[in-house]
C-alpha cells in the first residue's frame, strides 16, 4: 500500500540524507567541485548522486560554476546559512540603554592604528575638544586606554592642555600601569577645566583593544571612582566588544 498524500515515503528520508550528504560535501570541498568528487566524498553512488545533484541545481541549492565543469553551494544554501546565525548586536541601541541610566555623556570610540575617532557620540551631551582628544592622547582617559595598549604611541614630549595635564614620563607610565591593571582609565580637568571622564577599553573576539567606552560630564558631579559607573561600562563594552565601526 503506497503511502498517503502528505507522508513521506520509505525511500525518501534516504533521499533527504544523501542530499544533505552532498551539500556538506560541496561545501567541504570548496567552490568547483565536480560531480565525480562530491559523490566520492559523500560515499554515494555517482548515477544517485548525479541525479540529486541537478535537482539541488534545480532548485537553487547548488549551482554550476561559468564553465560547468563544477558546483558551488546556491542561494537558498546560503540564505539557511544566514538565518543560523545570530542576530548581529546593534552597538547603538547598547549604548542607548545605558544613556537612559546615566546623566552622563556616553561615547563610544574606535582605535584604528593609532588614531582615536568617535564613532558613537551621545547626541545630548556635546563633547568639545574632540581634537584635543585625538591630538593629545596623554591628557584624556579616552587616549590613555589607547596608549596602555600601545604603549609605542606614548608621544616624546607631552604637552601641557591644562594645568591639571600630566607632562611626567614617570607619572604617565604609573598611570597606565593602573588602566592596564583596572581595566579604566580617568580624567580630571586635564583636556578640559571642569571635565572629567572614566573610560573603559573595548576589545575584539581576540581580546584586542579596539576601542574604548567613555563617560564625560562635569567635575564634581562625575566621580571617576565611581565603581557602579565603571561596571555599567564595562558591561556595555562587553556587549559591543567586537562590533565597533572602525
Amino acid at each position: 500500500m503506497g503511502a498517503r498524500a502528505g507522508e513521506i515515503a520509505g525511500h525518501e528520508p534516504r533521499a533527504v540524507q544523501k542530499a544533505l550528504a552532498l551539500l556538506e560535501a560541496v561545501a567541504q570541498l570548496g567552490s568547483g567541485a565536480t560531480a565525480r568528487d562530491i559523490a566520492a566524498h559523500a560515499g554515494i553512488p555517482q548515477a544517485t548522486a548525479y541525479r540529486l545533484l541537478n535537482l539541488l541545481t534545480a532548485d537553487g541549492y547548488l549551482v554550476r560554476i561559468a564553465d560547468l565543469s563544477g558546483f558551488a553551494l546556491g542561494r537558498r544554501t546560503r540564505q539557511l546559512a544566514g538565518a543560523a546565525e545570530p542576530d548581529p548586536v546593534d552597538h547603538h541601541a547598547v549604548l542607548e540603554e545605558l544613556r537612559e541610566q546615566v546623566r552622563f555623556g556616553i561615547h563610544l570610540a574606535s582605535f584604528a592604528g593609532s588614531r582615536v575617532r568617535l564613532v558613537d557620540r551621545d547626541p545630548d551631551h556635546e563633547l568639545s575638544g574632540e581634537n584635543t582628544i585625538a591630538a593629545h592622547l596623554h591628557a584624556s582617559a579616552i587616549g590613555k586606554v589607547l596608549l596602555a595598549s600601545r604603549p609605542d604611541l606614548v608621544p616624546p614630549s607631552l604637552r601641557r592642555v591644562t594645568s591639571s595635564t600630566i607632562t611626567d614620563f614617570g607619572a604617565l607610565r604609573t598611570e597606565l600601569d593602573a588602566v592596564r591593571r583596572t581595566g579604566s582609565a580617568r580624567e580630571v580637568d586635564e583636556v578640559r577645566a571642569g571635565r572629567s571622564a572614566v573610560a573603559v577599553p573595548v576589545h575584539d573576539a581576540q581580546n584586542a583593544v579596539t576601542g574604548c567606552l567613555a563617560a564625560i560630564g562635569k567635575t564634581g558631579r562625575l566621580a571617576v571612582d565611581d565603581p557602579e559607573l565603571t561596571d555599567l561600562l564595562r558591561s556595555c563594552a562587553a556587549r559591543v566588544g567586537g562590533r565597533v565601526p572602525a
